[in-house]
């Protein structure tokens, strides 16, 4: 998949696009991807993604703005994982948000993306002050030449998917409806950095995976398989949020325990798969104690992959 920041002045070839956050890339977004590419393979044009950077809501309010369920990176590989040939990542800014939703159409999908067919969700709205609609994009495409379509919301047992009703599966701690949702158990990608050390100090010594986002979608303590470190995935446990007992900076930071690793991972780029939640993260009166409670997590997420047989292509050491 090749991938373009911003928009072309013009357009080199047709194209079948369609538009969207695709944040966490769900069912939903996957079966819109799916009528996006089979349609891109019937015309012979390139299947388009046009996605915005950042989303729209967290230029508006950011306090306000939800958790991302993936990083722009992770994001753009789901893309390519799902047959998409080209993703345009438009910069959202003063002047986007300013834009008409007429200008819109005729200098970013005519023009720039050269649209001949466009998908886009049922509730699509666009423009400044949100004007345009799927209504507008219809007459459009009379006027311009292209084909417009919308996929309706998808629903699994009378529940709308979306990226929202991921979030807050999530933050509930029910990991396996998050899975569902999503296709695939929730992970995180990222590559290892330098950390504080503190987890070596404790006796359980931690790969530290950046963050690229202040707010994780969910937090606590959690049973986890890595790939990225060897030919089977590596079980572990995973901590991610702020570590009230290390520190009081507020950052949140993704440390990940390997049970029976010892090699050096410094600069690996790993997935850390969330499979179980084990408890909450909270503040602990000690070192001591919380090095403890790492000891009783490990044991128990060990005790649980024991207890799990469908996992056992995972490596346990």
């Amino acid at each position: 998949m090749r991938v373009f920041r911003g928009i072309p002045e013009r357009a080199d070839t047709a194209t079948v696009l369609t538009i969207g956050n695709f944040d966490g890339v769900h069912l939903g977004h996957q079966a819109l991807l799916k009528l996006l590419t089979d349609k891109a393979r019937v015309l012979g044009l390139p299947a388009v993604v046009l996605t915005f950077e950042p989303h729209p809501r967290e230029y508006f309010s950011p306090a306000d703005a939800p958790a991302r369920l993936a990083s722009l990176r992770e994001k753009l590989l789901l893309l390519d994982a799902a047959g998409v040939d080209r993703a345009y990542v438009c910069r959202f800014d003063a002047r986007r948000a300013a834009q008409s939703a007429h200008a819109f159409i005729e200098d970013t999908l005519v023009r720039g993306l050269g649209v001949r067919h466009l998908y886009v969700g049922d509730d699509f709205c666009f423009g400044a002050r949100r004007q345009g609609d799927f209504a507008m994009l219809q007459d459009a495409g009379k006027h311009y030449g292209f084909d417009v379509e919308s996929m309706p919301t998808l629903g699994l047992h009378n529940e709308r998917v979306s990226s929202s009703a991921v979030r807050d599966a999530l933050a509930s701690g029910d990991l396996a409806h998050a899975a569902h949702l999503l296709g695939r158990p929730y992970s995180i990608a990222g590559r290892v950095s330098h950390g504080d050390k503190i987890g070596r100090q404790l006796g359980f010594p931690t790969a530290n995976i950046q963050m690229k986002h202040r707010r994780p979608a969910l937090t606590g303590v959690y049973a986890v398989s890595v790939e990225g470190l060897a030919e089977d995935r590596v079980v572990g446990v995973a901590n991610i949020g702020v570590r009230p007992t290390a520190t009081s900076n507020g950052r949140a930071r993704l440390e990940v325990h390997l049970f029976n690793w010892t090699q050096e991972c410094y600069g690996a780029h790993i997935r850390v798969h969330f499979l179980h939640k084990l408890r909450a993260e909270r503040k602990f009166e000690s070192l001591d104690a919380l090095r403890a409670q790492i000891a009783r997590d490990a044991e128990i997420a060990r005790h649980w992959f024991a207890d799990q047989p469908e996992l056992g292509d995972l490596h346990q050491g």
